[in-house]
């Protein structure tokens, strides 16, 4: 492992905050050592346990380092990087040779540099010609992105820097838990309550997060839709909405008005079980100071009515004026790295780079202008994540997967293993020989974050450089030299790059003039302005037309060569959206009207409990890295299912032993943590694990009929001793 002698700033290679960090070689070149880079402001230096100890993974102890190849005895070998290339390209070809085109799927992940994710985009249309391509992004945030683009016509997480939130007058907090899941942002909760501001916590657990909140709102998993329109019935009631706000700058109140009227405050008590008294103290904080935001992030997202959940709190914002002015606004916390980034650029099913419809012809035309093709060649919408899963082995007969372990993170995860095995061909890449990788039958070992130089978006919207600060072992390649490597393969070895900053340079005119616009941005800036936040469109070239007015007759002519006018100056990017107008076609935010409905699934007399999944601080997502670091497996060294101490007593339930959680579509063992702290109709499981404690078994895939989001966060379950 080879590092250079100074330390190199760079980002954590975990959740949407990207936390700035430097890495420094160790003595002897044995690995980097990390440091806090107090200079970034999205973190100010601190960093969890997940980065501090993120180079454990660089070692060759625990991840891959050759490629690895099925053989006829079933058993996974070291080959060589030109024979696994050559069964990789063959197996992809022959599919579409026997089946078409679109028997080939392509599978990414939201950790993903926004240079791959785009290659890999770029790879499954031009390459393979397939439509079936979509990514685990569409597990995070997908709801909240659909309810962005209905209601403000463009997506972005965070419409503000995290730096706004302590300076705002309340924060509603619905379904999220930074305490565990991005830790170095809960300074900016806690600053807003020194401030003087309130914080209010949604969530049927009383988190850590919930324990520093100034009103805690513990509703039944799958109503915070109810919740929502019942806070907005109350708004109205109370005289609370800003009627020159909602004159001026949105069209269809009356209609959501309506539909916020039909939820009474005892109706919604009923359906959530949060008391009228706290539903009025909710609206009382929220309404109060002049400027107030909601932030969502998985807990209402993750259900089969995501959108209109979200929906039904971006309308909460703009009956009271809280979007489009300073301090004020709708966001939602991403959860994966590149979770922003992941899905603007191409590889989600329905999407061409700079976040443009692949439906839209003139989007169509503009991004098979910079890859030198024909706008008909580019295939249409494909399968959702969950819908591209399910179809394994049946129309979809091989796939390629980057970055991702659905065997462990996808609902009803043993059906979607089945699926896995069921392919005719699976190639996987990635650091680690995950649950997945490990049922290939080419698996191909690639860079990590501190081996390779490549951007990505954080959860403001902020476009980061994470800088290469060591060298690879010499058996592993980046995943753009393995699409150029299969590209060659294909025919087509000059369409796809390995050097990062040309991809990016491609990236940004692909981008160009689309709502994620990045054609202004350069690994120069980026590295000078600590990130640019999207968008961020280019000057006008020299040569371009001018469409400036000219400038008045001057009595002493200039020379002919001589132009007065001023070079165009770099657009600075834009921290702040929407405080001049909406990104919808007459500039105004959109409310939709949205009604109450129940979960999928709701308990009866066999299943009469409701599951609910998260995640625990020391894991990360399916934790095929994490559960690799001794330092956080000992913090959090297995499942668990929390539930509340009446439950436990009911069915004989005893702290730290086994316990049975049986859904409709399976069944989970791990040890029973009895706590006071959730619903007692409610218990909780985190996901990071496989096994006979793997939550995904029970996970119900119901997906939202707009964003394709699967119902993560709710089910309806039993529980018992195991």
């Amino acid at each position: 492992m080879h590092t250079s002698d100074s330390a190199t700033a760079t980002h954590c290679p975990y959740c949407a905050l990207q936390c700035g960090m430097n890495l420094r070689p160790e003595p002897g070149g044995a690995g980097v050592t990390v440091e806090e880079r107090a200079d970034f402001p999205v973190n100010r230096g601190a960093l969890c346990g997940k980065g501090r100890t993120a180079p454990a993974v660089l070692s060759s102890r625990v991840r891959l380092t050759e490629p690895l190849v099925r053989t006829h005895a079933g058993r996974l070998e070291p080959a060589t990087w030109e024979e696994a290339l050559d069964a990789v390209a063959e197996g992809l070809a022959r599919t579409r040779r026997s089946y078409g085109a679109d028997a080939v799927g392509v599978f990414g992940g939201g950790g993903l540099t926004n240079e791959k994710a785009y290659a890999l985009g770029k790879f499954a249309r031009i390459a393979l010609r397939t439509s079936q391509i979509d990514y685990n992004g569409r597990f995070c945030m997908s709801s909240a992105a659909a309810a962005h683009q209905r209601a403000f016509g463009l997506d972005r997480g965070l419409p503000f820097p995290l730096e706004d939130i302590p300076r705002t007058g309340c924060v509603i907090l619905v379904g999220s838990n930074p305490a565990d899941t991005m830790p170095p942002a809960l300074r900016f909760f806690r600053e807003l309550r020194e401030n003087g501001g309130t914080l209010i916590v949604v969530d049927p657990r009383r988190t850590r997060t919930a324990e520093q909140a100034d009103l805690h709102l513990a509703p039944r998993p799958g109503t915070d839709l109810a919740l929502a329109l019942g806070l907005l019935h109350l708004v109205v009631a109370g005289g609370h909405t800003d009627e020159e706000f909602i004159a001026e700058r949105t069209t269809g109140w009356e209609e959501a008005r309506a539909g916020a009227m039909a939820h009474w405050p005892e109706l919604v008590e009923r359906i959530t079980g949060v008391p009228v008294p706290k539903l009025r103290e909710a609206v009382r904080l929220f309404c109060e100071p002049e400027s107030a935001m909601v932030l969502t992030a998985r807990g209402p997202e993750q259900q089969s009515k995501g959108t209109d959940t979200v929906g039904a709190w971006i309308n909460l914002c703009l009956a009271t004026g809280r979007a489009g002015r300073p301090l004020s606004g709708y966001g939602c916390l991403t959860g994966q790295g590149n979770g922003q980034g992941g899905r603007e650029h191409g590889q989600k099913a329905d999407q061409l780079p700079g976040y443009r419809k692949l439906t839209d012809p003139a989007a169509r035309a503009h991004v098979a202008g910079v890859w030198g093709i024909d706008p008909d060649d580019l295939p249409g919408p494909g399968r959702s994540a969950y819908e591209l899963l399910d179809a394994l082995g049946s129309d979809v007969k091989a796939l390629l997967l980057m970055g991702s372990n659905p065997v462990v993170s996808a609902p009803r995860a043993a059906h979607v293993e089945e699926r896995i095995r069921s392919l005719d061909f699976l190639a996987v890449a990635d650091v680690v020989l995950s649950e997945t990788a490990a049922l290939a039958d080419v698996v191909l070992p690639v860079t990590q974050w501190a081996e390779e130089t490549g951007t990505t978006t954080n959860l403001e919207g902020r476009v980061l450089l994470r800088r290469r600060a060591l060298t690879p072992p010499p058996g592993v390649r980046s995943d753009l030299e393995v699409l150029h490597g299969l590209a060659t393969r294909l025919g087509m070895p000059k369409a796809f790059p390995t050097d990062p900053e040309e991809v990016f340079e491609e990236l940004r005119r692909a981008s160009a003039g689309g709502p994620a616009d990045y054609s202004g941005i350069t690994y120069a800036r980026i590295e000078a302005e600590q990130g640019v936040f999207w968008p961020c469109p280019a000057p006008p070239r020299t040569g371009d037309p001018d469409t400036r007015e000219p400038a008045p007759a001057e009595p002493q002519a200039l020379p002919a060569s001589a132009d007065p006018r001023p070079e165009p100056q770099p657009h600075p990017g834009t921290p702040r959206l929407f405080l001049d107008r909406f990104a919808t076609e007459d500039g105004r935010a959109r409310f939709v009207p949205v009604t109450h409905r129940d979960a999928a699934e709701v308990p009866d007399a066999e299943y009469p409990l409701l599951l609910t999944t998260g995640r625990v601080v020391a894991q990360y997502q399916s934790g095929a890295q994490t559960r690799r670091v001794d330092e956080l497996n000992a913090a959090a060294p297995g499942p668990f299912v929390e539930l509340h101490p009446r439950l436990a007593a009911r069915i004989g339930a005893v702290d730290g032993a086994p316990l049975a959680v049986t859904s409709r579509r399976g069944r989970a063992v791990a040890p029973a943590r009895i706590t006071d702290s959730i619903r007692a109709d409610t218990v909780f499981m985190p996901f990071h694990w496989p096994g006979e404690g793997r939550a995904n078994t029970l996970t119900n895939p119901a997906l939202d009929p707009i964003s394709r989001m699967p119902e993560f966060k709710v089910c309806a379950v039993r529980v018992e001793p195991a």
